[in-house]
């Protein structure tokens, strides 16, 4: 029996080597091939603005779609039904909404202003470098906060269908993910991204493929699903989808991501109108399919696992239970790669939008004011030790392991939201915005946000998001119409010429 185990394991684990090795070996091909005359930086940080459609459209989903959308989310929807599928179906709009607000005014503003991070837009929009050292603080500090429950996520995942340890799976994944991502840069990011989003495709089907055969098909999972738990089958679940959780959920992973900055990047980094354009349908069809099929997985496991919470232990273990009982292990080492390709995705683009935000935005930047202007080897040597050390110390906070991931997620996603939605609107789109109102929302509206959530303050029953957006809306205006910045040289790049005589 022991020897049966210990060869399922083997067996299990094999596809997850080999793919973690192929998303190694295209990052470190890509890199060698992407290198141009444009410089480490633009190279490393943006991939020189070289994306096609379908590279974009996926590294894009990659991104926005975390481990939290394959274990937590479907977790989540075993326990609650098809009302969190409704919930999860407004993440079909993610793509069209980024592309269709923040795309192509912050591609053609961060060429004019030839940025390479959201960070050097607001510093040149806002022209306040205490703006821009808070927006990185920012991004530091939720990122580190999403990429530990990335990584917390992939290695349970890995420990619960291989029968390894969680410790043996968090080096795996953290060495691979933290090695190819200082290895590639963006564009070895966006390219790893693309295959992980085809990977998490696959997983999706192969996992449908076994719940659907061991439940006895979709007529028999749904009956079962009714007759244990009819309330599931109701778009308010009985009350436990309420029309409040709806609006804010949809708030937080729907019509807010477009200020996420791990997604804002993205728009600044693709190649042409045609390639944003086609992305922005394929990326949406795709999206759809992805994030919305795996929060289905997990309704449709409550006709295979029927048994009480108490048995699978939290709702983070109902997908990985899911795959190990429903696969053969050969099948299950398939399926489990479409949620660590999810982390490993996730936590290569936070990875390197959080390097640059420390090399890029901070170093370079105040070292050019100083005078000293490092050569491209040392900015390529720090940034490669930035990135490295970063992922380092997650590593070391993932070892013990949080409890609930998509609320973590959840938490980091109303965070980067709260401190940038504002932010950027104004700084692309509203003329009288100004530096004293930029720095006043993402201040206090990021505050206000984490203090509530802390203390477990909410209006209406709603998320806290709702207090920190609407806190941070009033300071923006009120900031901004109080204190007039008189400088407006640098608005011409972000309104044209007439925005000089609008003010």
């Amino acid at each position: 029996m022991a020897r049966g185990c210990a060869v399922a394991s083997i067996v299990g684990i094999v596809p997850v080597i080999l793919f973690l090795l192929a998303a190694l070996a295209l990052s470190i091909s890509v890199r060698r091939r992407s290198r141009s005359g444009a410089g480490f930086v633009n190279d490393y940080f943006i991939g020189s603005r070289s994306l096609g459609a379908f590279v974009l459209a996926m590294t894009t989903i990659a991104t926005y779609g975390s481990v939290s959308s394959f274990v937590g989310g479907p977790g989540q929807a075993w326990t609650i039904g098809w009302g969190w599928v409704y919930m999860a179906a407004v993440q079909v709009t993610a793509l069209f909404v980024l592309y269709g607000i923040m795309g192509k005014k912050m591609a053609l503003v961060s060429r004019k202003l030839n940025a390479v991070t959201v960070i050097d837009v607001l510093r040149a929009r806002y022209r306040s470098d205490a703006l821009a050292i808070v927006a990185a603080l920012v991004i530091v500090v939720f990122f580190g906060t999403t990429m530990i429950a990335q990584f917390v996520g992939g290695a349970k995942l890995f420990a619960a269908v291989t029968g390894y340890s969680y410790l043996t799976g968090l080096v795996l994944f953290g060495l691979a993910v933290v090695i190819f991502t200082t290895i590639g840069g963006f564009k070895g990011v966006a390219v790893t991204d693309a295959l992980c989003g085809i990977a998490m495709l696959v997983g999706i089907f192969v996992l449908a493929g076994g719940i659907l055969h061991a439940g006895g098909g979709w007529d028999n999972l749904m009956a079962t699903i009714e007759r244990n738990h009819p309330e599931m089958m109701e778009p308010l679940s009985g009350g436990h989808m309420p029309y409040g959780l709806y609006f804010t959920q949809w708030l937080i992973v729907g019509i807010f991501t477009f200020c996420l900055p791990q997604s804002a990047v993205r728009t600044m980094g693709f190649r042409d109108a045609k390639s944003l354009r086609c992305a922005m349908v394929l990326g949406t069809v795709i999206i759809g399919a992805m994030l919305i099929g795996c929060t289905a997985l997990g309704t449709m496991s409550a006709g295979v696992l029927t048994d009480d919470i108490s048995a699978y232990g939290s709702i983070d273990n109902i997908i990985p239970t899911a795959i190990v009982s429903t696969l053969p292990p050969w099948l299950a080492g398939v399926a489990i790669i479409g949620p660590i390709a999810a982390s490993i995705s996730t936590v290569s683009s936070l990875l390197i939008a959080a390097s640059s935000a420390i090399v890029k935005d901070i170093w370079i930047h105040y070292g050019s004011r100083a005078g000293k202007t490092a050569s491209d080897r040392t900015i390529e040597v720090s940034s490669q030790a930035a990135t490295l050390g970063i992922g380092f110390v997650v590593f070391v906070l993932a070892v013990t392991p949080p409890a609930v991931i998509w609320q973590i997620n959840m938490f980091a996603f109303g965070g980067l939201e709260t401190a940038f939605c504002w932010v950027f609107l104004g700084a692309l789109f509203w003329r009288r915005a100004n530096k004293y109102g930029a720095l006043l929302s993402m201040v206090g509206g990021t505050a206000a946000y984490c203090v509530c959530m802390a203390l477990g303050i909410k209006l209406f029953g709603l998320h806290q998001i709702t207090i920190g957006l609407t806190v941070a809306l009033l300071l923006m205006v009120v900031g901004s119409l109080a204190f007039k910045d008189r400088e407006c040289s640098h608005l011409p790049v972000f309104f044209g010429e007439s925005s000089r005589s609008d003010l």
